[in-house]
């Protein structure tokens, strides 16, 4: 390389790590000064809905900006925040507010990625929803730009803040279940997941989860959670993916299948089963972590341990009953109880700590990153009715 050709590169590349260092700079003193997080939430459908509504609970924390391209939606959204927010229908008018610290990115699954970069680029901590991001391309741009900020980001897969997915977690590495031989995820519902639409104009705005252009379907929203955990669990990404699903029961105009079923394998061996369906809600969701010494059932609010071979029962007197079982259900096992908040404010609680203490969240782009590419995986797999493998090329630093 020339000498001057070197010297501009390496001009550009430093003022480019000055600009973001300044950025950060400027988000810290504005929280700094009175230990306050402003927050803008872009996308106020049900999820940035309701995630509003639990950001008026945390100490703070304030809701000063909604966004949303649909104004009745917007409208929705800002009548959820109790710190009388300003309204925008572009995220980069709200992206220019100097006033906001950080943004909850949830919008439609295709806008992920490049709502998340451009509020990296404006000095903005942010927490994205999840699935983080569509397609390898969109996912690895996501990483890179991250990587060169200095800003916190965090992944919305709220059960990896969860302290009782934690304490599970911990127990299972600690050999509670022995020798993990295999997971099944399940998260079944009894429902169309249509949304209604006032206006046919707002069809695909509104029911975008319908429709391949903007969504992953039940991959993306629903096994992405339970695709985390595994990873999680095994410290491990899987070589390869195999899957099937339909539109077999909804016959409504729908893109995105309305069943699935994925088989993912793990380099140590391990087979981690994926189901969803939407026309039966029997034990709706459910991950079993199944090893040579026993299971761990886990569901939203709740986990049980069921030892393999004899029981073990733990023999108490229960209401004066010499020789009752304590704690036993016969179908779970014993419980395993663990205090813990609703994972979605466990989740915003730790971003917030995140970006007060300048630490990387434990859901992170990197966790994150790994999940959009398994979806991605899967969704290629059922789509293309193909076997598809980890490429070597995708690399999380």
């Amino acid at each position: 390389m020339k000498r001057r050709s070197f010297i501009k590169k390496t001009t550009a590349a430093t003022v480019g790590i000055a600009s973001s260092a300044y950025l950060y700079g400027n988000v810290m003193s504005n929280i700094n000064a009175n230990n306050t997080i402003n927050i803008g939430v872009i996308g106020t459908g049900d999820r940035g809905g309701g995630l509003t509504t639990i950001l008026n609970s945390i100490k703070n924390v304030n809701v000063v900006a909604s966004c949303d391209v649909l104004s009745f939606r917007l409208k929705e959204g800002l009548a959820k925040a109790n710190s009388n927010p300003i309204g925008y229908s572009d995220y980069r008018q709200l992206l220019d507010n100097k006033n906001i610290d950080a943004v909850i990115v949830a919008t439609p699954f295709n806008t992920h990625s490049k709502i998340a970069i451009d509020a990296l680029d404006a000095g903005k901590h942010v927490y994205c929803e999840k699935t983080l991001a569509k397609g390898y391309t969109d996912i690895q741009d996501l990483v890179h730009k991250t990587n060169d900020s200095k800003l916190i980001f965090q992944t919305g897969h709220q059960y990896h803040s969860s302290r009782l997915y934690t304490a599970v977690v911990d127990l299972i590495k600690e050999g509670k279940v022995g020798k993990i031989t295999a997971f099944e995820c399940q998260w079944n519902r009894h429902g169309n997941w249509r949304r209604p639409v006032p206006d046919p104009k707002f069809e695909k705005a509104i029911n975008w989860r319908m429709y391949k252009e903007f969504s992953g379907g039940l991959t993306a929203e629903l096994c992405s959670h339970q695709i985390d955990f595994v990873n999680w669990v095994l410290n491990e990404t899987p070589n390869q993916v195999m899957g099937v699903g339909g539109i077999d029961y909804w016959k409504d105009g729908r893109e995105t299948y309305d069943n699935v079923h994925l088989v993912y394998s793990y380099p140590n061996g391990v087979k981690a089963k994926f189901t969803c369906l939407t026309s039966n809600a029997k034990d709706g969701y459910q991950i079993k972590v199944l090893g040579d010494k026993g299971t761990i059932i886990i569901d939203t609010k709740n986990a049980w341990f069921y030892p393999e071979g004899q029981r073990n029962k733990i023999i108490a007197d229960v209401d004066g009953v010499s020789g009752a079982t304590s704690g036993w259900d016969s179908e779970k096992g014993y419980p395993i109880d663990v205090e813990h908040l609703d994972p979605s404010k466990q989740a915003l609680l730790d971003f917030k700590e995140s970006i007060l203490n300048n630490k990387n969240p434990e859901s992170n782009i990197k966790t994150g990153a790994k999940v959009a590419i398994c979806v991605q995986m899967g969704l290629d797999a059922m789509y293309n009715n193909k076997i598809i493998d980890w490429n070597s090329n995708w690399s999380f630093r």
